[in-house]
C-alpha cells in the first residue's frame, strides 16, 4: 500500500453551451457539478436570484427562463422551493419581481416568494468576521439550503459580479454603506451565507458599465459549481478578465470559502481559456462615480447621514430613468428577436408583469 498523501480533491465547475434547449443545458450543468451530493431529498431550498434593478434590461437580472429551468430540475428532489431577494435602498424589489417575469414563473410552478426585507430576522454575532460583526439573519436563510443564481456581469466596483457578490442581497437595505470595504465584506458574507450550489445565468450577460447601465451580451453559457470562488474564477476567464483583477476572489479563497487557483479547478464541459468572450470592462457610471467620490471625501457624513441622502436617491433614480429612456429600447428590441431568449419576455417592455 502506498503511503503517499492522496491529492486534494479539486473543485469542479461545469460550463455548458446553450443551444436551442435551455433546460437541457441547465440539466447538464447541474449533473456535471454533482448537485445531488449537496441537496438531500426533501430539503428546503432557497433560490437567491439577482433582481437588483426595477428598471432592468436583459442581462442585468436573473432571467425567468433560467430560473424556471433550474426550478423544474430541482422540484422532484426538493421538499420546498423558495425564491428570495431583498430590497435595495434605490430599488423596489417587489416591482422588479413582478415586471421581470419571475412572478409568473413562481405562479406557474408553485414556488414561494420571499422578500427578505420583510422576513423576520434574528440578530447574530460573528466575531471572526472582519467587517460584518453583526448580521440580521433572515429566517429563511436559517431554514433552507442556499442555491445562488447570479448573472454573468461586469461590475464597476468589483470588476465582475457572480456567485459571491450575489449574496450581497442577503444583507439589509442599507448595505451600500460597505461599498468601500467590499472585499472583506463579501468574504464575511459568504462565510455566513455560503451557498451549497451556484448556477450562473450566462445566457445573456452584461458588459460595460455594469451592474446596471451596461450592454446585454449574448453569451450562451450556463455555469454550475458547489464552489462559488471557483465558479467566479472560471467566469472571469470566460469573460476575458484576469481573475487576479477580481480582488475579492483572493480574499474569499484565503478565508477558505473556495479556490481560485486554476490548477485546483476541474472544468467539465467547455474549456474557458479557448472560449473567451472578451467582455468590455466596467467603468463607473455617473451614479457610481459620484457615490464613490463622496464616500471617500470629508463630505461623506453630510450626504449619507443627513436628509440630503434622500435627494441623492432621487437624483440617482432620475439618472436611471433617463438612461433607460435613452438606451433601453434598442437593447430590448435586439434581445426580443432572439429565438431562445426572446420569448421569455413576451410583453412590451417595460410593463412585463404590471407595475
Amino acid at each position: 500500500m502506498s503511503s503517499a498523501t492522496p491529492p486534494a480533491r479539486r473543485s469542479v465547475v461545469a460550463v455548458e453551451q446553450v443551444r436551442s434547449d435551455l433546460r437541457a443545458a441547465v440539466r447538464a450543468a447541474l449533473n456535471a457539478a454533482d448537485w445531488k451530493d449537496v441537496i438531500p431529498q426533501g430539503a428546503t431550498v432557497a433560490l437567491k436570484v439577482n433582481l437588483g434593478w426595477d428598471l432592468f434590461i436583459p442581462g442585468s437580472i436573473t432571467s425567468p427562463a433560467v430560473l424556471e429551468a433550474l426550478a423544474l430540475e430541482l422540484k422532484p428532489r426538493a421538499g420546498r422551493l423558495v425564491v428570495i431577494e431583498a430590497d435595495q435602498v434605490l430599488e423596489n424589489i417587489e416591482r422588479a419581481y413582478r415586471r421581470s417575469g419571475i412572478a409568473a414563473v413562481c405562479r406557474r410552478l408553485g414556488l414561494e416568494w420571499i422578500n427578505m426585507t420583510r422576513e423576520p430576522t434574528t440578530p447574530r454575532e460573528f466575531p471572526d468576521n472582519r467587517i460584518l460583526k453583526k448580521i440580521a439573519v433572515p429566517r429563511i436563510l436559517e431554514e433552507a439550503l442556499l442555491v445562488t443564481v447570479p448573472v454573468m456581469k461586469t461590475h464597476a466596483k468589483t470588476t465582475l459580479t457572480g456567485a459571491l457578490k450575489n449574496q450581497w442581497g442577503c444583507l439589509p437595505t442599507m448595505r451600500h454603506e460597505y461599498h468601500l470595504v467590499l472585499d472583506d465584506a463579501l468574504a464575511d458574507l459568504n462565510q455566513v451565507f455560503r451557498p451549497v450550489l451556484a448556477l450562473m445565468d450566462g445566457t445573456i450577460g452584461l458588459e460595460g458599465n455594469g451592474p446596471k447601465s451596461g450592454r446585454p451580451r449574448i453569451a450562451d453559457k450556463i455555469l454550475c459549481s458547489t464552489d462559488p470562488v471557483a465558479l467566479d474564477t472560471i467566469q472571469a476567464i470566460l469573460m476575458g478578465l484576469d481573475p487576479k483583477s477580481v480582488t475579492h476572489l483572493a480574499t474569499c479563497s484565503a478565508r477558505g470559502i473556495g479556490v481560485t487557483d486554476r490548477a485546483s479547478i476541474e472544468v467539465r464541459g467547455i474549456e474557458p481559456e479557448s472560449n473567451t468572450l472578451d467582455f468590455a470592462p466596467a467603468r463607473h457610471n455617473a451614479v457610481s462615480a459620484v457615490e464613490t467620490l463622496l464616500r471617500r471625501s470629508w463630505l461623506k457624513r453630510l450626504f449619507f447621514n443627513t436628509p440630503l441622502f434622500r435627494a441623492c436617491l432621487l437624483g440617482a433614480k432620475a439618472y436611471y430613468y433617463a438612461w433607460t429612456w435613452l438606451r433601453a429600447g434598442a437593447m430590448w428590441a435586439r434581445i426580443r428577436r432572439h429565438p431562445v431568449y426572446g420569448p421569455q419576455w413576451s410583453s412590451d417592455w417595460p410593463g412585463l408583469e404590471g407595475s
